[in-house]
Formats: C-alpha cells, structure tokens, sequence
C-alpha cells in the first residue's frame, strides 16, 4: 500500500471512478478532493519540508526486516506528504459525499500506518503530515460549499 499510494494514485483513481459514475456531486467531490490535495503536497513538500529538515528513520538501526522496505524516499522525513495528501481527500471527499467517508478515512489510516511500518517515517511525521492534510481538506470541503461552487458538469 505504501509505494501504491505514490504520487497519490489511490486518490487519482477514486476521483476517476467518482467522476464516472459518481454524477455532479461526485465530480465537484472529485474536483475538491484532488485540489486539497495538490495544496496538501504543495505545503508540506515545500514550506513544511525545507523548514524542518529531518533525516529518514534508520532501518537497521529500528530493525525494520527487508521485506517490509520500500524504496527509501530522498526527502525529508517531516511531515509525512502521503499522510497529507491521504487525509486531504479523504476529508474533503468525505465532507462532500459522507457515504464515502469511513471507507475513505480507512484507505488514508493505511496509508499513513504504512509509512511507519516500512520504515520510511517516524510517527510523529505521519501525525503532522495527516493533520495538515485533514485542515487542508476540510478548508476545500467547505470554501465549496462557502462559495456555493456548482456541482462540476
């Protein structure tokens, strides 16, 4: 799940079979779901990276076993992106059509479990990184609804 979620391809993917069968509302939640999280990416990989530059996790060091590893990430540790972008949709997602919301906040809590359980971040990036995505997603949810953005045609 963990290289799965790379460049955000479960949230690309869900948004697609949103748009194609979800009808407006399932478009404009697409469309609100991948804007919180390109600003998720954009403000942690960027602002929130460069600022606190934190090393990657040593995998001997915590015993992670070899066939948890995932490719290690060049980045900075702090805060985790994939936690960001997961709690972002599914937020934002989740707050627009709410059937969609518990399995959606699953797929993000795999996610972000999976980012420490490979090795690749520490907890506490994971917590940052889903609390930033989350206030991000709930900021797109609801400029929407504030904004009275039609559903998409």
């Amino acid at each position: 799940m963990s290289d799965f979620a790379n460049h955000s391809k479960p949230w690309f993917l869900f948004a697609g079979f949103l748009a194609l069968v979800g009808g407006r509302e399932g478009r404009r939640a697409a469309l609100t779901g991948l804007a919180a999280v390109g600003a998720a990416s954009l403000v942690v990989n960027q602002p929130m990276k460069r600022a606190c530059v934190r090393a990657r996790p040593d995998w001997d060091a915590l015993r992670v076993p070899q066939q948890r590893r995932v490719r290690m990430p060049s980045s900075a540790s702090f805060p985790s992106g994939h936690s960001a972008s997961a709690a972002a949709f599914a937020v934002a997602v989740g707050d627009l059509l709410p059937a969609h919301r518990l399995p959606l906040r699953a797929a993000a809590s795999i996610v972000a479990i999976s980012r420490v359980y490979t090795g690749v971040h520490y907890p506490s990036d994971v917590l940052v990184g889903a609390a930033v995505g989350a206030l991000l997603g709930r900021l797109a949810s609801r400029t929407v609804r504030r904004l009275g953005v039609p559903d998409a045609d």
